[in-house]
């Protein structure tokens, strides 16, 4: 689960930082996100990141 956290951390924070990047390129594995609107795409994107810190810190001192 430590490395699930992690990748959905990463994943979250990648998604985070390219729109602010460069706003005008349309990347493929985010548009489907914004089909739902610019707040609820950033609520999505949040969350995964959250839940990836979640995760990723609740199991961090697990073997």
């Amino acid at each position: 689960m430590k490395e699930l956290g992690l990748g959905l951390l990463i994943i979250g924070l990648i998604s985070l930082v390219l729109p602010l990047i460069n706003p005008n390129l349309h990347y493929v594995f985010l548009t489907w996100i914004e089909q739902w609107g610019s707040a609820v795409a950033w609520a999505i994107r949040g969350s995964i990141a959250l839940l990836g810190l979640v995760l990723w810190l609740g199991f961090k001192n697990r073997d």
